[in-house]
């Protein structure tokens, strides 16, 4: 009987070894290599290999332009989030935690593609058949247009995708399907790997958006090989805690948009609805004349989006205080601790300091620097800040207020919502127009603080 053969593969990057290594000497990773059993690999030419076209190489300004047609999904918060809709020919990545509304989602837009584009099929690989429609009827996508194909081998997906022309291919989900030429498990690195590489070709020669789901980690990330991610067109994250409400949809890639687009839906008992104007979830439950809570104004893509800051501030009764962050990086958060002790005197090490982007957003426009400051400062001083101002400008190391784009736009937004006051850095480049609201500039946190009555 022959021996079993194994070679180790990391989950990160796709390194292979014959020896198992406890850190990846490609990408340096630790506890990520995998072992895979070895075999008879089938052809490259027969699952990945690109036909050669015959293609020479051109000048690219003599690369004809074309423009882009894209499928408008109804949706305006996933069109958004996909730069204006799906584009025929990419490959999407969807991921999020179990429960977070994944199926629901895709189900909803295959409905959408269904009714206004043509047939859809869609691969369900982890849910039986009446499952899914148990879902379809109460999202109301009972329609002939979405073909339901209960399958887990890869190759007979394939054949039923390549038999008649489907205007989208939705897999549900890349971990639960296998080649069955290959010795791997599904859901190994092997089986993912080709998988895409199958899906990649598939939509590329046919001209078909392709959809897949994908699981992640204990620790948020997607599974599978890193390469899974450099592979696909689009990546996107479905966040929001399974016991709320509120789902946010967020591109971490995008070959054909923006990444710093986000979507907010509300889930109900029909699906999912979105929100065309988010400011307005994350001010929902905001405190009335709280210490500790400010408002500021993030710019996501093309579109500003007000949320609420807050600050809690406690005396540590151990040796080194605590800081935690949700919604900030926590460097960004230690430069302005670092900052309110050095140039204004608060004696914040002796504390500890709790900061929350409300509503669940994960904030890098550095434009919040001085709202997370002043919460934090109004936190520890007992002192409410006005609830119709809005506070804006990053913070320098040496206590400036630096500069924020599209500052006007922000200050529209806010007074949308009947805000009066903003508080912003004077560095920034705003127009001679006259201003929806009283804009006042500061040059540094000191000045930021004394005109919000915290000094």
């Amino acid at each position: 009987m022959a021996k079993t053969k194994y070679v180790y593969v990391c989950s990160e990057c796709g390194t292979t070894s014959s020896g198992w290594m406890g850190k990846c000497p490609g990408c340096g990773s630790w506890n990520t290599m995998v072992a895979e059993t070895t075999g008879d690999q089938p052809p490259v030419n027969k699952r990945i290999a690109m036909v050669s076209t015959g293609n020479k190489p051109m000048p690219i300004p003599t690369v004809p332009n074309q423009d882009v047609e894209r499928f408008i999904l109804d949706m305006p918060e996933l069109d958004t989030v996909l730069g204006g809709g799906l584009v025929p020919g990419s490959l999407v990545l969807l991921g999020g935690e179990p429960g977070i509304g994944k199926s629901t989602l895709l189900l909803q837009v295959a409905a959408v593609m269904g009714q206004k584009y043509g047939d859809v099929l869609y691969v369900s690989g982890e849910e039986s058949a009446h499952q899914v429609r148990m879902r379809a009827e109460r999202l109301g996508a009972l329609i002939p247009q979405v073909l339901l194909l209960n399958e887990n081998n890869m190759d007979n997906v394939m054949i039923e995708a390549r038999t008649a022309p489907h205007k989208l291919l939705i897999l549900d989900s890349i971990q639960s399907v296998f080649l069955p030429d290959l010795p791997s498990v599904p859901g190994s690195i092997t089986q993912v790997r080709a998988i895409t590489h199958t899906l990649m070709q598939y939509a590329k020669e046919n001209n078909i958006p392709v959809i897949i789901v994908g699981h992640v980690t204990k620790e948020g990330t997607l599974a599978g090989p890193r390469l899974l991610e450099h592979m696909v067109d689009t990546v996107l994250y479905f966040e929001g805690e399974r016991y709320q409400s509120f789902r946010l949809l967020r591109a971490v890639k995008n070959r054909f948009g923006s990444t710093n687009e986000i979507g907010v839906f509300e889930m109900q008992e029909d699906g999912l609805q979105h929100f065309s104007d988010p400011s307005s979830v994350f001010l929902s439950q905001r405190p009335e004349q709280a210490c500790g809570t400010t408002v500021t104004c993030v710019m996501q893509g093309t579109r500003p989006i007000l949320l609420e800051v807050q600050a809690l501030t406690t005396p540590t009764f151990f040796g080194n205080p605590r800081r935690l962050g949700v919604g900030i990086d926590y460097n960004r958060l230690a430069i302005i601790l670092a900052v309110l002790e050095k140039k204004l005197g608060l004696a914040l090490s002796g504390q500890d300091v709790y900061v929350n982007m409300a509503g669940g957003l994960r904030v890098d426009d550095p434009a919040v620097d001085l709202a997370v400051a002043a919460a934090i400062a109004s936190s520890f001083r007992d002192r409410p800040i006005d609830k119709h101002t809005i506070i804006m400008g990053e913070i320098g190391l040496v206590g400036e207020a630096r500069a924020v784009s599209q500052p006007e736009r922000r200050m529209k937004e806010a007074a949308k919502f009947a805000f009066n006051k903003c508080v912003y850095s004077q560095s920034s480049s705003v127009g001679k127009k006259q201003l929806p609201l009283d804009a006042v500039a500061v040059r540094d946190v000191y000045q930021s603080f004394k005109s919000l009555g915290l000094i």
